[in-house]
């Protein structure tokens, strides 16, 4: 049985505008000690999903109107109130977007990392700051003792961000969220904070979903990848499968438009063309189909389901066949 198992997950926004299906039946599985990755343009669903696990949802204008999300035995949507908040912070640890909007700026370092202890697993005082000096000795940070004192407008950006990792293990949960966990740092930075949030995972067991729109990161991070479009799971599979074996156009057209060290320097990108869709104006058809150069009639009139293509990995594209020409000019 998976740590998280997530069956036809939806969350809409109900807006002056019309409902959002910003999370529109998705379903992903994570293993114990497992990196899966969620990937997608700005506005696919992927933070609203992890949200939506969370049940940090805020009601109006956001709600969660179907499917189930199973942690370790539990169904998360039937929980109380108090029986999720004693989850959150404890079995799931989340370390969101912006590291400064993260810690609160009045509090200490050390008041932070210790509180989740405290009040989740009732560990006196002096114990919990203890375990937060060698949670910041873990994560990196030199002179951590010192550290605890300090306020989070006293560390550099990088060093904020290891807090919020420290934060997230503070209970040993068996599950991360990292949430565009690099966002505001710096190239060499975000590569350290990667590295140590592997390693972390690695040696702790615990599982993680990133969720990220740079596929550099999937591809030296996540075992397994869930592309996201427009609320919905459009392709899943290994990140080997998916770097060298994409059977959706979306898909595809993200790996285009990196920048390649085989390619000369004169070379275009090839960006995505248009722009994401309106989530209110959804038709039947696939929500790709106004951007992709592959679509056909058949397109306009069903949204296609995720069909197998592989050992492990899915598709949800008519013309998932149709692409092995333009795979290889891809992946050569």
């Amino acid at each position: 049985m998976a740590l998280l198992e997530i069956d036809n997950l939806q969350t809409q926004f109900f807006t002056s505008a019309g409902i959002v299906k910003a999370v529109d039946g998705v379903s992903y599985t994570v293993e114990q000690g497992e990196t899966v990755a969620v990937v997608g343009e700005s506005g696919s669903g992927k933070s609203v999903t992890a949200m939506s696990i969370m049940r940090l949802i805020p009601w109006p204008p956001g709600k969660i109107v179907g499917g189930s999300v199973n942690f370790d035995g539990k169904d998360l949507l039937a929980l109380t109130d108090d029986e999720m908040r004693s989850i959150r912070g404890r079995d799931i640890g989340m370390i969101f977007q912006e590291p400064m909007t993260s810690l609160n700026p009045v509090l200490t370092i050390g008041l932070q990392l210790t509180e989740p202890m405290i009040a989740h697993l009732q560990m006196s005082e002096k114990d919990a700051m203890a375990k937060a000096t060698k949670l910041l000795d873990l994560v990196g940070i030199s002179e951590p003792e010192r550290r605890l004192s300090q306020y989070p407008h006293h560390l550099s950006g990088g060093m904020r961000q290891r807090v919020v990792i420290a934060m997230a293990l503070a209970c040993d949960p068996k599950l991360i969220i990292a949430d565009e966990p690099t966002t505001a740092l710096d190239v060499t930075i975000q590569a350290q904070i990667l590295e140590l949030m592997k390693n972390l995972t690695r040696d702790l067991g615990v599982a993680m979903i990133i969720i990220t729109h740079n596929l550099g990161v999937v591809a030296r991070y996540a075992d397994r990848v869930n592309v996201m479009y427009a609320g919905r799971i459009i392709e899943s599979g290994t990140a080997t499968e998916i770097y060298h074996k994409p059977r959706h156009p979306y898909t595809l057209a993200l790996l285009k438009s990196i920048p390649r060290m085989d390619r000369q320097r004169t070379e275009k990108l090839d960006p995505v063309d248009g722009q994401p869709p309106d989530l209110t104006k959804l038709d039947q058809g696939c929500s790709f189909r106004p951007r992709c150069r592959f679509s056909t009639d058949a397109c306009s009139k069903s949204f296609p389901v995720l069909e197998e293509v592989g050992p492990g990995h899915t598709s949800a594209c008519f013309e998932k066949e149709n692409l092995a020409k333009e795979i290889k000019e891809v992946v050569g």
